[in-house]
């Protein structure tokens, strides 16, 4: 019988490290990952034949679970009229009106293959709009591995960021500044020091690739102060929290405008996608209107966006982010009245200690050694829960429509 050592051993082979994404391969927690071939709803099977309840849901984007009958439905139809086009179809134009419609601050999106194009194709765009080159980023939030933002910060507050990956040309690296999270002042100190020569200021609104640490009260309006005042652009990357906290994502939920927005994950319904949007005098700064290169093959493909548009009307008709936020509310009372590790304040996620709220996540991460936070993911496999394998563990909600009730669950 197959098994999945037996698979990694043939991984190891011909992968890199035997996985196409690093954090698959459980270098951070230590054993081996498991292969899976099949998944529905809120379980998935491994090659071992090991059904595990799945609160990974692939890092966000199956918050309707897994192979959902809606969107495989979907992907079905739209596949039998073709796969791929290169060409515009009108799905592209449905997803960027919906997306529009309900992120105000986006009049007008362009669709690519991944968050981590979003991000990168930002960096571009608002260098090319205020035609200049420096980039403010924060310790602890992750925006993909483009070589302007897998940076790391310098030796001093204000010092520019270094490589944070071989690879990575100093130069490129000096161009980032990278700045702690929720420090209001110290932006305002990289403005001073770089005075006309900050593009933008990129952040997930919620921080949640380093544990969990939310915005101080008026820190994101803050930064739309600062931005505005010294013609800087402000970019949100909401490829994590777009269409998962809130209909309108975190933006809607702080009330604050940014001028760019990079998504991802949840409007792919479970295919490759991403998209980046922003007021539409700086999208039209895009080829083939204007001077910033960008393009992609495969953007836009009507699978993904057949898929994506599925997920997210549903997830409208069924008010899904009000049963995310409901439903997760209960799972964290659960949790702590049995004094367990867990806090949940945006409760479509359920993040387990260390929980991060402020700018000194760093000294808050060491709350549990990694031995421990190791054991624990390990006794959840042993206990047939699949979880995310990382130092930070947490689980993804979702909802899973059952055969014998019309309520979701969050799973």
């Amino acid at each position: 019988m197959t098994n999945s050592r037996d698979v990694f051993a043939r991984a190891r082979r011909r992968i890199p490290g035997g996985v196409n994404s690093p954090v698959r391969a459980f270098r951070a927690v230590g054993g081996e990952p498991v292969f899976v071939e099949r998944a529905k709803g809120s379980h998935i099977g491994t090659v071992d034949d090991v059904e595990l309840i799945d609160y990974v849901g692939s890092w966000g984007p199956a918050i309707l679970g897994h192979a959902p009958p809606v969107v495989v439905s979907a992907i079905h139809n739209a596949a039998q009229r073709g796969v791929s086009f290169g060409i515009p179809n009108p799905l592209e134009v449905e997803m960027a009106e919906l997306i529009c419609a309900w992120m105000p601050a986006i009049e007008k999106v362009r669709m690519v293959n991944s968050g981590t194009e979003a991000t990168m194709s930002c960096l571009r765009l608002v260098r090319g709009f205020t035609k200049r080159d420096k980039i403010v980023k924060f310790a602890g939030c992750y925006h993909g591995h483009a070589d302007s933002l897998l940076v790391k910060a310098g030796s001093g507050a204000l010092t520019h960021g270094q490589p944070d990956s071989a690879g990575i040309p100093g130069a490129v690296a000096g161009e980032t500044i990278v700045l702690p999270f929720n420090n209001i002042e110290a932006v305002r100190a990289a403005f001073r020091e770089n005075t006309n020569q900050i593009a933008g200021i990129i952040l997930e609104p919620i921080p949640a690739n380093a544990g969990l640490f939310f915005p101080r009260e008026d820190f994101l309006h803050q930064l739309r102060e600062e931005c505005t005042r010294n013609g800087a652009l402000l970019i949100f990357d909401e490829v994590m929290t777009g269409f998962r906290v809130a209909r309108g994502g975190a933006q809607q939920l702080y009330g604050t405008r940014p001028d760019l927005t990079a998504l991802g994950k949840v409007i792919g319904g479970g295919l490759p996608v991403g998209a980046f949007g922003g007021r539409a005098e700086i999208m039209d700064c895009l080829s083939p209107v204007g001077p910033v290169y960008q393009a992609g093959t495969l953007s836009g493909n009507p699978l993904a966006m057949a898929a994506g548009l599925a997920q997210l009307r549903e997830l409208d008709r069924i008010d899904g982010w009000k049963l995310l936020e409901d439903l997760g509310a209960k799972l964290e009372s659960r949790f702590q009245a049995r004094s367990s590790p867990c806090i949940a304040s945006v409760r479509c996620f359920v993040f387990f200690s260390p929980v991060v709220r402020s700018s000194i996540w760093n000294r808050r991460s060491a709350a549990i050694p990694k031995n421990s936070r190791s054991f624990f993911i390990h006794v959840s496999r042993a206990a047939s829960i699949f979880r995310r394998r990382n130092s930070r563990p947490h689980l993804f909600l979702r909802l899973i429509a059952t055969k014998t009730s019309s309520k979701p669950l969050a799973l």
